[in-house]
């Protein structure tokens, strides 16, 4: 083990005796030119570095008539600050071309090797050192390079950091491995439960059952007994069986406090957990909104968001004095007619309805789901009792994929920790190779 001495630096902590401590701009200088040979505009990603913007997706793209040799040069190894380096480090670049503005560019002066100091801008310790130098009150808050050139940083010799960063190489290589291999296994087994509930809630548990046409394509044959109806023909016999949220009636930052009548949520209903639900208004808001009020039973759906519409989830009683969140949509069903939990399994776990939603929204990239298409929303429906059958079925299954999914996504989690150590470890010399 090398000898090690105190870098006098909180995040760093100790490095091996013969590393040198300096001054970021003792190694770096900021780029300060205009346009480029190259015309390709850049754009920083945390997890690509910086790229051309066309191969960004859902990124609005510069105008043809821009002037691109007024915006800043980028060559290849240079490093950009970006508004999101706060959370991602700093972003490097294998090609020519410009940024933003309100990027700003620098590159070494010293020799290095650049792919150890890739792997040191995107360590947690160097991220958190600076996001502690950050400006600006709102999200998009800057990094100036003047703090950063200021920063005291590690130069190990450079054989040192060539072999620190073939090291991180190969290690972060089989990690990304591992952690590919848990993620297509976790696709595949939600697209096992997707397969198996969507054949459950269509065509129930018996393979030779008599089927019938359902007459809605999104549904096929269901069996000869079930009926196929609408989402508004199993509503409770109530005044107001549905109910959207407060849209006429935004809530604002100052509406919200510690303590008082709850807020029910997006993220409540996709967690499907109202434990998690940490909103709430001052009663005096309540009196205004209560319009909107939630009671034990109610069944909550999300209206909108990408891959967030059509979630749904029962309110319990402990959790029920509350109003809705303008996402949010209220509906009361008969459970003498179709089962919550029946219900819960064919909005979340199969497809057909989904495939409804995104039919009605053909012409949307926000997926929206409003009361009128709800209603008209079709559903295969057995009777109560297969109705019990089949859900007692569903929920063991998705009990056993669920807890398949959950052990995938702690080995995921537990690599991904362990690649942070490792590069941060490996970066400030804590670990040999």
């Amino acid at each position: 083990m090398k000898e090690m001495k105190d870098s006098g630096v909180v995040w760093i902590d100790k490095v091996p005796s013969n590393w040198e401590l300096t001054k970021a701009k003792n190694i770096f200088n900021q780029r300060n030119e205009r346009g480029n040979a190259n015309e390709v505009l850049l754009s920083a990603t945390q997890m690509y570095g910086m790229i051309p913007q066309e191969q960004l997706e859902g990124v609005v793209q510069t105008k043809e008539e821009t002037d691109l040799q007024t915006f800043k040069t980028v060559h290849i190894n240079d490093y950009v600050i970006s508004l999101r380096s706060f959370q991602g480090g700093f972003e490097a670049s294998d090609y020519e071309g410009v940024c933003s503005p309100a990027y700003q560019v620098f590159y070494n002066t010293k020799k290095i090797n650049h792919k150890y100091f890739r792997y040191l801008f995107k360590s947690d310790g160097f991220i958190e050192k600076m996001n502690s130098l950050t400006v600006g009150i709102r999200e998009g808050k800057n990094i100036q390079y003047k703090d950063f050139a200021q920063s005291i940083i590690p130069y190990p010799p450079y054989v040192e950091q060539l072999k620190i960063a073939d090291y991180l190489d190969l290690k972060c290589a089989q990690i990304d491995s591992i952690i590919s291999k848990q993620e297509a296994i976790i696709e595949k087994l939600k697209e096992y439960k997707l397969s198996v509930i969507t054949e459950a809630v269509t065509k129930g548990l018996n393979p030779n059952v008599e089927m019938k046409e359902s007459g809605v394509e999104w549904i096929g044959e269901i069996p000869k007994e079930w009926i196929c109806c609408r989402i508004k023909n199993i509503y409770a016999n109530v005044k107001n069986p549905i109910k959207v949220g407060p849209f006429g009636s935004q809530l604002t930052t100052v509406d919200y406090v510690e303590e008082g009548k709850w807020v029910y949520t997006q993220r409540v209903v996709l967690d499907n957990n109202f434990k998690t639900n940490d909103t709430f208004i001052s009663e005096e808001k309540y009196e205004q909104m209560k319009g909107f009020s939630v009671e034990e039973g109610d069944i909550l759906i999300t209206t909108r968001g990408t891959g967030t519409t059509g979630h749904i989830a029962k309110v319990p009683y402990e959790y029920c004095e509350g109003i809705l969140h303008p996402c949010l949509m209220r509906i009361k069903i008969d459970e003498n007619k179709c089962m919550y939990r029946f219900l819960y399994h064919v909005f979340e776990n199969s497809a057909y309805i989904r495939k409804q939603i995104d039919f009605a929204n053909n012409t949307s990239s926000l997926p929206v789901l409003y009361s009128y298409t709800l209603n008209n929303l079709y559903i295969a429906l057995p009777s109560i009792e297969k109705q019990t059958e089949l859900v007692n079925y569903m929920d063991n299954v998705c009990n056993i994929v669920d807890k398949k999914i959950s052990i995938s996504e702690a080995l995921i989690e537990k690599m991904k920790e362990y690649k942070k150590s490792l590069i941060y470890e490996m970066v400030t010399g804590k670990k040999e190779v």
